[in-house]
């Protein structure tokens, strides 16, 4: 994942790791749709941060990824980042 957001932060090989530790940490809103398990995570410290893991996210979403058992597609985004 590191790897993902280095496209999108010029500050990862400092922060990387730690934006990545975080953005899995966060707190996040479950939205269960017909179709759609849809992840928001909470805006992360900064906007240019959040808009790293946003841009990360949108690459995730591309892999069409169910979650586990089911038929519901994985959607990712933080809140207030689009």
């Amino acid at each position: 994942m590191v790897r993902l957001v280095a496209k999108h932060y010029h500050r990862t090989e400092d922060e990387g790791r730690t934006l990545v530790q975080t953005a899995l940490a966060s707190a996040a809103d479950l939205i269960v749709g017909e179709k759609e398990l849809h992840i928001v995570l909470t805006p992360m410290s900064s906007a240019h941060r959040s808009r790293a893991v946003s841009e990360v996210c949108e690459e995730i979403n591309a892999c069409a990824v169910n979650f586990p058992g089911s038929n519901l597609r994985l959607c990712y985004s933080v809140a207030g980042a689009g």
